[in-house]
């Protein structure tokens, strides 16, 4: 009978082990939740922080300053741009006729010896 009792009572015990293990997951996993919701809110309030910062930070270093100097650089590289298409215009349109109009009527030599060989020598 003790034979019995014994199996009983380690079987009792499998069972709340099993028990224990299960709400030990169930509690994990519920930790597991709130920590990433915690950690959500601090990254937002974190986020929030910096986008104030930022903001702060563009309206007082003066960006509006920042671009007139930027949009007067781009001003000046291409006014001199411009400057330099200008100057060089006429001598760009000179060397594009000059090559158009240099015809040569020279026939290559290899050209000629193709020519002789697949038509004969004559």
């Amino acid at each position: 009978m003790s034979n019995s009792s014994g199996i009983q009572d380690l079987m009792a015990a499998e069972t709340r082990a099993s028990q224990i293990v299960a709400e030990a997951r169930i509690g994990r996993g519920d930790r597991m939740k709130q920590a990433k919701a915690d950690a959500q809110e601090l990254i937002q309030i974190y986020r929030a922080e910096k986008q104030k910062e930022f903001d702060k930070n563009v309206s007082t270093s003066g960006s509006s300053t920042f671009s007139k100097e930027l949009q007067a650089d781009t001003d000046k590289d291409v006014s001199m741009m411009q400057a330099q298409f200008q100057s060089n215009q006429a001598k760009a349109i000179e060397i594009l006729l000059s090559k158009c109009c240099e015809v040569s009527v020279d026939v290559p030599s290899a050209r000629v010896r193709s020519t002789q060989k697949e038509y004969g020598a004559q």
